[in-house]
């Protein structure tokens, strides 16, 4: 089944670029106009996050929205048959401060939101890093499916570790300086095991998990902002936080990528994922003050 999969996909990804956007913009009216996929809860964060902007505003961002979501269904399926020399066409990745720091022998996580288009970034940086790339994810359910996404991912060499899998894989990468990529913007499982900081002026649990493994490997850290240059053209710029993490105050590595993902999303916001919940937990202070993590200058 899976090469029966994959031929087909191979297949599709063979349609001209032209022509697979003419089927994106005909998927967009569908998903937006017919389906509605999500809407509420994307117009809902829109709202928390852009109050100050009219209602008209917040539609039009939802649509750009809407495009960009199904441009990277199309092209994730062109990844399947893309040369090399053309894939570096169209993703530029700024890769000096990451490929410095291997010189000097530690071990860095790179941090990022659900920006567009991820997949790219994630190839991007495998394939312009010196240092071996480690992703986490989550599997499907469908194994077959799973098999093809993992083998798209992986093409330019990132070792996918899957979240069942991470605590006991792990450890075998740690020996060597390695840089693992997360995109560290999920709602965590437990809002009583998360940092509360303000995210568009709202008070939002982000996971503990990237900032706790930060300081207890010693790993540099870095911001990865990803942004589209054009249709179907992206770039990654990487900025560097800290190499001191342990030298951190609590909350402090949480907080900077909080700050840094509202920073890039107010300068491009539809360029990110608004369909899932990312006001899921409401705050309350009872429950939830001594998770937060305070304003510093």
């Amino acid at each position: 089944m899976y090469y029966l999969l994959y031929g087909f996909f191979f297949l599709l990804s063979l349609i001209p670029w032209w022509l697979m956007y003419l089927i994106s913009d005909g998927l967009y009216l569908l998903v937006y106009y017919v389906i509605g996929y999500r809407k509420p809860v994307v117009m809902k964060n829109l709202s928390i996050a852009f109050p100050e902007k009219t209602e008209a505003e917040r539609v039009r961002i939802a649509k750009e929205f809407y495009r960009n979501f199904i441009d990277t269904f199309i092209e994730t399926i062109k990844l399947v048959s893309m040369s090399s020399a053309e894939f570096d066409k169209r993703l530029v990745v700024n890769a000096d401060v990451l490929n410095n720091l291997y010189t000097t022998g530690q071990s860095v996580q790179i941090h990022s939101g659900h920006f567009f288009n991820w997949e790219f970034m994630n190839l991007g940086v495998a394939k312009n890093s010196r240092y071996p790339l480690l992703g986490i994810f989550t599997a499907l359910s469908n194994k077959t499916f799973n098999r093809l996404i993992t083998k798209i991912r992986g093409r330019y060499g990132t070792i996918l570790i899957s979240t069942a899998e991470f605590r006991t894989r792990f450890h075998q990468y740690t020996e060597k300086p390695y840089a693992l990529g997360l995109v560290a913007d999920q709602n965590p499982v437990d809002p009583t095991n998360a940092y509360w900081v303000k995210f568009f002026g709202r008070m939002t649990p982000f996971v503990k998990g990237p900032e706790k493994g930060a300081i207890s490997q010693n790993t540099a850290v870095i911001m990865a902002d990803l942004y589209k240059v054009k249709r179907g053209y992206y770039r990654v710029d990487l900025t560097l936080l800290t190499t001191t993490p342990k030298e951190t105050p609590k909350g402090f590595i949480t907080k900077a990528l909080v700050n840094f993902i509202e920073e890039s999303v107010k300068k491009r916001p539809h360029n990110y994922l608004w369909s899932h919940r990312r006001w899921k937990f409401e705050y309350d202070a009872e429950k939830f003050g001594k998770y937060v993590i305070e304003e510093t200058d």
